[in-house]
C-alpha cells in the first residue's frame, strides 16, 4: 500500500512539474515556408468558395424543383451582368462617392 501511495505521489509531483515546464519558441519561418503557407492558406480559401457556391446552387436547384412540385410559379433572377455560374470575380461597377450633404443642422452652441 505504500509503494502504490509513493509511486502515486511520485507522479503527482511529476505531473506538476511538467505543467510549469516551459516549451522553448518555434523556429522562425523562411520567406519560402511563409510562402508555401500563404498558398496553402489561399489554395483552402479558394475551396471553401467554391464549396460554398456549390452548396448555394444546389439548394436554388431543390427550392426550385419543390416549387414547381406544388405548382407555384418561380422566378428565380440571376443577378444582371452576371453569366449563369459566374460568382461575380470579374469586372464589376467603380465605387461612388458619397456626396456631400447639408441635410444636418449645425451644431447648437
Amino acid at each position: 500500500m505504500k509503494a502504490i501511495l509513493s509511486g502515486l505521489a511520485a507522479l503527482l509531483i511529476g505531473a506538476m512539474a511538467a505543467s510549469y515546464a516551459k516549451l522553448p519558441p518555434p523556429p522562425a519561418k523562411s520567406d519560402a515556408e511563409k510562402a508555401a503557407e500563404a498558398q496553402k492558406a489561399d489554395a483552402a480559401k479558394a475551396k471553401d468558395a467554391a464549396d460554398l457556391a456549390k452548396a448555394q446552387d444546389k439548394a436554388v436547384a431543390n427550392y426550385v424543383a419543390n416549387q414547381k412540385a406544388k405548382g407555384a410559379p418561380v422566378n428565380v433572377p440571376t443577378p444582371s451582368g452576371l453569366a449563369a455560374g459566374d460568382s461575380g470575380g470579374g469586372k464589376s461597377l467603380p465605387a461612388q462617392p458619397e456626396k456631400a450633404s447639408n441635410a444636418h443642422s449645425p451644431p447648437k452652441k
